[in-house]
């Protein structure tokens, strides 16, 4: 179970329907301040939706999603969501520039970010000119940059070879142990899941109204991917994924 702690977010009776199409109802559950929730389940079955619905980007159907007061909140998707025209320490700097900070301090800070990604020297570059890890650990350094309470992921690594998958996971868990946001990660790779998730929420097949829980004992460590806990929590995943399996739970 998850620690009882001040919820970052709290979902109760969530539901989405389109149409006469019920994607998934009365999902309930909250999340502590400094978890990580990998999202987990087959295509179709709401993994997006859910992000999306957090976010304010959709509407739910049926229940509610809330935060505490002034949560700060950041979304990287699944494509980036780099703006090409413009350079790369301006596209990190893009969320300070909307609220309204100078121009001198935000590219000093988007500096800052670019050496804490890895990247020192290419913030003159434009998308185009950079990688496909390179271009994700922009867009990361772009929902970090300001600072967020609760940050949402769409798949971000799905497009990326194996090793730099292995990279920017690895770079993901070294900031959350910095910084100590919460995250909600949404995945197909159960392996990643393994890895980020410290709880993995496996989502049913659409119409899903219970989800299966899963508490990873090796989160935290790059070198838990060598030990045998990790090897059982993916199988353990995998069977859920296949059919009943875990522990079935409402969430608080």
């Amino acid at each position: 179970m998850m620690r009882e702690e001040r919820p970052i977010l709290r979902v109760s009776g969530l539901g989405k329907s389109f149409g006469e199409t019920c994607v998934f109802s009365d999902l309930s559950f909250s999340l502590p301040e400094g978890a990580s929730l990998a999202v987990i389940g087959p295509s179709g079955c709401g993994k997006s939706t859910l992000l999306s619905m957090i976010a304010g980007l959709t509407a739910p159907s049926r229940g509610e999603v809330r935060f505490p007061q002034n949560c700060r909140m950041a979304f990287i998707m699944q494509d980036y969501g780099l703006f090409p025209w413009k350079r790369v320490r301006d596209n990190l700097a893009l969320p300070l520039q909307l609220q309204g900070m100078g121009r001198a301090e935000r590219h000093a800070l988007a500096r800052a970010m670019l050496e804490e990604l890895g990247l020192e020297g290419l913030g003159a570059r434009f998308p185009m000119q950079l990688s496909g890890g390179q271009r994700q650990r922009v867009a990361i350094g772009r929902a970090l940059i300001s600072r967020p309470d609760l940050l949402l992921m769409d798949e971000p690594f799905a497009a990326l070879d194996a090793i730099t998958r292995e990279h920017l996971q690895n770079l993901l868990l070294d900031i959350w142990q910095r910084r100590r946001m919460s995250f909600i990660l949404v995945t197909h790779n159960v392996a990643e899941a393994a890895f980020l998730g410290r709880s993995i929420m496996v989502m049913g097949k659409s119409p899903a109204s219970r989800c299966l829980w899963l508490e990873n004992p090796c989160f935290g460590s790059a070198s838990c991917r060598n030990s045998d806990a990790y090897f059982s929590l993916i199988r353990q995943v995998h069977h859920a994924l296949e059919g009943p399996g875990g522990k079935e739970e409402d969430r608080p």
